[in-house]
């Protein structure tokens, strides 16, 4: 009996991706079913009924929809985030799930960057801005998008920091890197912080005043990780008492309404999650989805399961 392998989407891949993500499956002789812009959780729990692999990107995948998939063996999300899967209840049912880390790197990273000239030039609103070369810019978290953004910002010839608790030193000192020891380090020191943690019970509300307090004159947080990490009433608290604080991302916060409102030349969101809407992230992401489905069915390679 041919595995189904079902693709997941309401925010599609690109047709390119689709063509490509099929073609895999086709080739592995397994059978490809997609799902794209559903409207409702109802037509997604019919779509997984027969499925015994999901390709998502955002999608929730919770135990209502894993109980609605009585065959399922593995989940694979799109992309290096996965909090919006049950892991718990996957792991309960015996079904992996996986990402796809670092094919969405330098799309996030090359985000990170253009928010930053978009900060340092005022909005482009026609008045006078700054450079980005010299100034010194605090990477938190020095995975795949981190050094992708300790890569691009060489270019602009930024002074570059980096903290992450679980990444040596020299690993990150190798690219040209100055490694901190501490969050509040990194923050004390750079008038840019980009940041790249993951939303983990440890992480969340995370950053907050106590570190945001300390950036220098003219700090400029940018955001293309989680909504999650970010303190929001502290941001907020933070941006009304500074004057020179600035705040760009691509999540849009709960309190957005009140942000633009008050800070209309100080804060940014982008409409949605744009970090890995390029065509290039859109095929990697998908088609490396598709691969490691096709290798976990006939190898039974797990090397990027995140519920083990």
């Amino acid at each position: 009996m041919k595995a189904k392998i079902l693709v997941a989407t309401e925010k599609p891949f690109a047709a390119e991706a689709v063509q490509k993500i099929k073609q895999i499956i086709d080739n592995a002789g397994f059978e490809f079913l997609l799902l794209e812009k559903y409207a409702s959780k109802p037509q997604l729990l019919e779509a997984v009924k027969e499925a015994n692999a999901v390709v998502i990107r955002s999608d929730t995948i919770d135990a209502e929809v894993l109980d609605a998939a009585r065959n399922l063996k593995i989940v694979v999300r799109a992309g290096s985030g996965y909090d919006n899967v049950d892991l718990n209840a996957a792991t309960s049912r015996k079904i992996v799930v996986m990402n796809t880390p670092g094919q969405n790197a330098n799309a996030v990273a090359e985000l990170a960057l253009a928010l930053m000239v978009y900060a340092a030039r005022n909005f482009f609103d026609g008045s006078s801005g700054s450079e980005l070369l010299g100034k010194k810019l605090g990477v938190h978290a020095y995975g795949n998008v981190g050094r992708n953004v300790a890569r691009i910002a060489h270019g602009f010839g930024m002074e570059i920091y980096a903290y992450d608790a679980y990444c040596p030193a020299e690993a990150i000192e190798k690219d040209g890197v100055k490694a901190v020891s501490s969050a509040e380090e990194l923050y004390k020191t750079c008038r840019y912080v980009s940041l790249h943690i993951p939303a983990t019970a440890e992480t969340k509300n995370a950053i907050n005043r106590a570190l945001l307090e300390k950036m220098p004159p003219k700090a400029v947080l940018v955001n293309t990780a989680r909504r999650e990490v970010i303190n929001e009433a502290d941001l907020l608290k933070i941006m009304e008492e500074r004057p020179d604080f600035k705040y760009l991302t691509d999540i849009t916060p709960a309190n957005d309404a009140e942000l633009k409102a008050k800070f209309p030349n100080r804060y940014f969101s982008t409409p949605k999650k744009m970090g890995a809407q390029t065509s290039e992230a859109n095929n990697n992401a998908g088609i490396a989805a598709a691969n490691q489905i096709v290798d976990f069915f006939k190898t039974g390679n797990t090397k990027f399961q995140v519920n083990k």
